[in-house]
């Protein structure tokens, strides 16, 4: 078991199922890089403080400096027998330095640790996702690039309803992505990060020791995000608003990309074949030979689910606390760790598997055949003669009507039958509106 980082005034071991349940290390270890830093941080602080010598200050920064080579190497092991992340980095640094790694936490609680660590982790991790969202936009642009001019039914509450081009279509999932780009952005630039917080209260250190502390490491380091140390101490330690804010946003993408996910299902059925998905991201049916299943598509819908849960599970533990910390914040990271890497994982996939859809122009072309899709425009036109909305939505309403209690296509309507209806009707009309470009080209509101 490796040393706690507490239990001075303890008289009995911790009960090994307290051990057990209190132990955060096979979540928190995602923590390392970010912990590491904070304690070269804090260790320059000591320094400038004068609550360390400069020999005990170099022995302590070389022995965190081996750790974090480590890490960026891929060589670190967390301790599993360790109670967090914190306490395993010190360890590691007690057996690498011995005694003098015990200054380390002069004036330093995991209270602050813990939320410095996950500040930092939600600041890098959203502009990790903010970068692969603009991977994946670009991924659908290629998409649009290889199939340009393809028009398709469009659809609300599921009906046909008019023609629209690709462009437009998948343009609306690059504007929700846009959207998601723009909240990743913007969290990591919100998240502020705070030394000095102590456990609460704050610290007997005064803030120049941070100042120049800070300015070093940056300069060592080369961080790109601003630390702070006027703040409220309490307001530090016990804020998580950062978390319900992230997996907000998370949660968000993810009900895009269930979206997204959702159509491309619907449009792959044999039903609709509009499109064909690659091989490479289907499965097939243990017990029906022909089965073609677009599984990983359906898991990104499913893990929506996962990702509303942890955004409500993270609110629930927060509602009732009172200032400043509580353990009840452990349970912040896993749902946090958890929604972005599901997020990440779910762009990664969906940039490869877009640009790998093939469009049946066939089965598209059938179903714009439809005449319903252009009925708004024949309303459309006969407003442009004078006719009001209302009564050309009844006229052309009944007109729909007609076409399919005769079973008798609009366009196979002659004059006389068409001018029952309004004597602004015409077969040549008919002809030029009943056509998916031309209705296209209709809608100048749009870019």
């Amino acid at each position: 078991m490796v040393k706690k980082l507490w239990g001075g005034r303890f008289s009995k071991k911790t009960d090994s199922l307290v051990e057990e349940f209190t132990s955060s290390i096979n979540i928190d270890k995602e923590l390392a890089f970010y912990d590491v830093v904070g304690s070269i941080l804090h260790v320059t602080v000591l320094k400038e403080a004068r609550l360390i010598s400069l020999s005990e200050y170099q022995k302590i920064s070389k022995g965190l400096f081996e750790i974090l080579n480590e890490i960026s190497s891929g060589k670190f092991i967390a301790d599993k027998s360790s109670e967090d992340i914190h306490s395993d980095i010190q360890a590691k640094l007690e057996r690498r330095i011995g005694p003098v790694a015990f200054k380390l936490h002069t004036a330093r609680s995991r209270n602050e640790q813990i939320v410095f660590d996950v500040k930092f982790y939600c600041k890098e991790q959203a502009l990790k996702t903010a970068n692969s969202l603009i991977d994946l936009i670009n991924s659908i642009k290629r998409l649009l690039t290889e199939n340009k001019n393809i028009i398709i039914p469009g659809y609300t509450h599921l009906q046909h309803a008019q023609p629209v081009s690709l462009e437009n279509y998948f343009g609306a999932y690059c504007q929700m992505l846009s959207r998601d780009f723009e909240r990743m952005i913007d969290l990591s630039k919100k998240i502020k990060l705070f030394l000095g917080s102590g456990a609460l209260a704050g610290t007997p250190i005064e803030a120049s020791a941070y100042e120049k502390a800070i300015r070093q490491v940056h300069s060592r380091l080369r961080l790109t995000d601003k630390i702070l140390v006027k703040g409220n101490s309490l307001d530090n330690v016990s804020d998580r608003d950062f978390v319900i804010e992230g997996l907000s946003y998370l949660a968000i993408i993810g009900m895009h990309l269930s979206r997204l996910a959702e159509d491309l299902i619907i449009w792959s059925t044999t039903e609709f074949g509009f499109i064909e998905l690659d091989d490479a991201f289907c499965t097939g049916s243990s017990l029906m030979p022909q089965k073609k299943n677009p599984d990983v598509l359906e898991l990104i819908r499913a893990n929506t689910a996962k990702l509303y849960g942890n955004l409500v599970s993270v609110l629930t533990m927060m509602k009732g606390l009172p200032l400043a910390y509580n353990r009840d914040m452990q349970l912040d990271k896993e749902p946090l760790f958890n929604s972005f890497n599901t997020v990440k994982g779910e762009l990664k996939i969906l940039t490869k598997l877009i640009p790998t859809i093939k469009f049946n122009k066939d089965k598209i072309s059938r179903q714009l055949q439809d005449e319903s899709l252009y009925a708004t425009d024949i309303a459309h036109y006969l407003v442009e003669r004078g006719v009001s909305f209302r009564d050309a939505h009844r006229i052309i309403g009944n007109l729909v009507k007609f076409s399919l209690d005769k079973k008798i296509k609009i366009k196979e309507m002659d004059n006389e039958q068409l001018q029952k209806f309004s004597r602004f009707l015409t077969v040549d009309i008919i002809k030029k509106l009943i056509d998916p470009r031309y209705s296209v080209a209709l809608k100048k509101s749009i870019t």
